[in-house]
């Protein structure tokens, strides 16, 4: 596989694939392309101040205490001034719901743990844990390709 990168300030973006046919590979460069919108932060607020938080720094997005909550990757807490349902839109594609008031970064999951309940907990490399909902685990289980 041959990998061309052309960086040129004045040109118009664009991203051309050649390939012989789908697979997983193309199938996530789609995907990253088309979940892009140009954005690779989020403002978040900690305290009284505002700042900007990395995409890649985040473990997980969470509803707690009813406010959203971002957890980075030193499970440092920052409110978010945005509901769920709108970070899902601008969020890339890396990030799945893992529950009802739960969006997860993919990249930053440790691993999965089942609980006495019969139930599957996600644990987050900062150590951050959160519950997966049934609905939302075999959405999971195919992006990870768990049997």
């Amino acid at each position: 596989m041959k990998y061309i990168l052309k960086l040129d300030p004045m040109a118009e973006e664009s991203v051309t694939v050649v390939a012989h046919t789908p697979s997983a590979l193309t199938e996530q460069i789609e995907n990253l392309i088309l979940a892009y919108k140009g954005e690779d932060k989020i403002s978040v607020w900690r305290e009284d101040e505002m700042t900007q938080l990395s995409f890649s720094e985040i473990e997980c997005i969470a509803v707690i205490d009813r406010k959203v909550i971002a957890i980075d990757k030193n499970n440092e807490r920052y409110r978010v001034p945005k509901r769920l349902f709108e970070l899902e839109e601008v969020l890339p594609s890396y990030f799945i719901r893992i529950n009802k008031s739960a969006l997860a970064n993919e990249n930053r999951i440790l691993r999965f743990k089942t609980v006495w309940n019969g139930g599957v907990d996600v644990i987050f490399k900062c150590g951050y844990q959160d519950y997966v909902s049934r609905r939302c685990f075999s959405e999971i289980k195919r992006r990870f390709q768990i049997k």
